[in-house]
């Protein structure tokens, strides 16, 4: 039995729903990765707000991975589950040995640029199938970039005022 025989899904339709959310996979595990260095590695001028930040962002960011891959197994895929393969897909690159918060919100915000045309791809494709659950979760997502966005740039024009 499949779960895409309960759901009312064109199977045809839901093949490239399945790889784009395998595209943001490999991109969220990046990015996450990425955010976890930052954390780590930040240090100098806002290092107090931004590695606080950080961690709230890759919590969040740990989340949607398996929001994104149990949407997958929904959908009648699999979740890819090496790191190597991630590297082989993802858009986003990995970074490594960042220590500048200023650099550091400038790769957050391409990153989340990246994302979020993905995933407004992603919203329009899973609209066309009536695939409402992952019109859904895309909404969401980019709600909350958005303001994300939004946030980062004041907090990057308030650097640079310093």
């Amino acid at each position: 039995m499949k779960t895409l025989n309960y759901l009312h899904l064109d199977t045809s339709k839901v093949d490239s729903i399945v790889d784009a959310l395998q595209q943001l996979l490999a991109d969220y595990q990046v990015y996450y990765t990425n955010l976890r260095g930052f954390h780590w590695n930040i240090t100098g001028h806002g290092f107090f707000t931004l590695h606080s930040k950080f961690e709230e962002m890759y919590d969040d960011v740990s989340e949607k991975v398996d929001e994104i891959a149990e949407r997958i197994l929904m959908l009648g895929g699999t979740p890819a589950n090496k790191f190597s393969d991630y590297l082989q897909q993802a858009n986003v690159q990995e970074v490594s040995g960042l220590t500048c918060g200023k650099e550091a919100v400038e790769n957050v915000l391409n990153t989340l640029a990246c994302l979020i045309k993905q995933e407004r791809a992603l919203l329009s494709v899973a609209s066309e199938a009536n695939d409402e659950g992952t019109v859904s979760l895309m909404s969401d997502y980019l709600k909350e970039q958005e303001k994300q966005v939004w946030m980062l740039v004041a907090w990057s024009r308030a650097a640079c005022e310093k």
